[in-house]
């Protein structure tokens, strides 16, 4: 499954990243065990986030192509929420989190950043992601401004920094699944914006 890699970041601009090309991802016996370990490696050894993120997102696309076994772990939308979250990878003492994301067609997200770093990997259907930023106003800190759009389809992966801006929408026929990972939250610095009051609140 090979696509595009992109990054966000907090003043709301993305941008494409380089892609590995298909052929030299390919591993025998490459499996969820064997990627927490290359990227807690990656945790532990790479200081600079900005070299982090390319490195964590190979280690993604290295995933999915070759395991089958993540691909097909996802659970069918919540007909009440239009969302399903299964958990695959979180424990006490290592800061990152592994789940699929499913949405309906049509479920939006909140406006929301993350409070970490971040990485979605589209499996099945689109994506649409709306970027935003905050607005330098004094009298409205939490003001933001949208900055663009972004479909994402099978095989695209997306990087966020803790502050970039986003939210989403599931669009086209079926659902929307993700391969998402996030490093370990500051809860003081995720936050939900809304567009109408111009506030932000924790969550």
């Amino acid at each position: 499954m090979q696509g595009k890699n992109w990054l966000v970041t907090g003043d709301g601009n993305y941008q494409i990243c380089k892609s590995m090309r298909a052929w030299d991802l390919l591993r025998d016996n490459y499996r969820l065990y064997r990627f927490l370990t290359e990227l807690e490696d990656v945790l532990q050894n790479v200081e600079n986030e900005a070299s982090r993120l390319p490195e964590i997102q190979m280690l993604v696309r290295r995933l999915i192509v070759n395991s089958y076994w993540v691909q097909s772990q996802y659970l069918e939308p919540c007909p009440q929420t239009g969302t399903s979250v299964l958990l695959l990878y979180d424990e006490l003492g290592f800061p990152f989190t592994v789940q699929t994301v499913t949405f309906a067609p049509e479920t939006t997200s909140n406006i929301h950043n993350h409070g970490t770093w971040g990485l979605v990997a589209v499996l099945k259907g689109q994506e649409k992601n709306t970027f935003w930023r905050r607005n330098s106003n004094p009298e409205l800190p939490d003001q933001i401004e949208q900055t663009g759009e972004l479909t994402l389809f099978p095989g695209d992966i997306i990087c966020f920094t803790p502050d970039a801006i986003h939210s989403v929408e599931a669009i086209g026929n079926e659902p929307t699944v993700t391969f998402n990972l996030y490093g370990e939250t500051d809860p003081n610095q995720r936050f939900e914006y809304n567009l109408i009051t111009h506030t932000a609140r924790n969550f």
